[in-house]
């Protein structure tokens, strides 16, 4: 069976056709003037699987764990202990864990489903009825956000409103007021840096797998597939990451604090 990519580049090849590449998410329907799109109809079958995924787990949870128990428990309290190191807090690293770990379990669920027979292939008025969540920037945009919004409101709320701000609008000298504005452009930059990051690898991946099948039809894609899934997984954790360290960023004194 094959994926979307495959599926793309073997009609291509088969039928002699160009290839066709579609940068913004397709709309499928409209439901009171509300569009629904391929990637978003799949934003809802990820989300529909981690919550179910969840419960069932949540069922067979034990005091004596099993396999699978044992491994998520190492997962997660392997993390909760590097966020804890990360951020030299045990109560910052437990309110912030399941934000960062659901960021993660997202994108990967979201990028590893991507390589499943159908994404791509299921036609639904001539338009794929399913695409990749994170080859849709609106997605991985609201992710950017909502990110930026948390490590705003985190710094703003450890550090108060004034010295946090501090960090970015410094009348104490011209160096130091030059600099702020810097952070600050750097920091609102932030929006374009986490949602183009993975919106470019992800979209990226699949037009070079199509591309591929377009001109070798069997053989080229499969080590670039096995390269885009370790990618899938890269991307998650970068994002992640990156979330975290700006948390930790907003949350450090300022540096004429700090000379204090």
């Amino acid at each position: 069976m094959a994926s979307a990519p495959e599926h793309a580049g073997q009609a291509a090849a088969e039928h002699g056709s160009g290839i066709h590449v579609v940068l913004k998410a397709e709309e499928l329907f409209s439901v009171w003037g509300f569009p629904i799109t391929n990637s978003l109809i799949m934003t809802w079958m990820v989300m529909a699987l981690m919550i179910v995924f969840a419960i069932l787990f949540r069922r067979q949870i034990a005091m004596v764990p099993g396999k699978l128990q044992a491994g998520i428990e190492m997962l997660f309290q392997g993390v909760l202990d590097y966020m804890a190191e990360t951020l030299e807090s045990e109560k910052l690293a437990r309110k912030f864990f399941p934000l960062i770990m659901t960021i993660f379990l997202f994108v990967l669920v979201a990028n590893e489903l991507a390589f499943l027979p159908g994404v791509g292939s299921i036609l639904f008025n001539d338009i794929p009825f399913l695409r990749p969540p994170s080859a849709d920037l609106n997605m991985t945009l609201a992710l950017a956000f909502i990110s930026f919004l948390t490590i705003e409101i985190t710094g703003a709320t450890v550090l108060g409103f004034f010295k946090y701000a501090g960090k970015y609008v410094n009348f104490r000298s011209p160096v130091d007021f030059a600099v702020g504005l810097i952070e600050l452009v750097s920091n609102v930059g932030r929006l374009i840096s986490f949602s183009f990051r993975l919106f470019g690898n992800v979209f990226a991946g699949e037009v070079m797998i199509i591309v591929a099948m377009f001109f070798v039809a069997y053989l080229a894609p499969i080590p670039l597939i096995a390269f885009e899934v370790f990618v899938g997984f890269i991307q998650a954790v970068v994002f992640a990451m990156l979330t975290l360290f700006f948390i930790k960023l907003a949350i450090m004194e300022p540096h004429g604090d700090e000379a204090h």
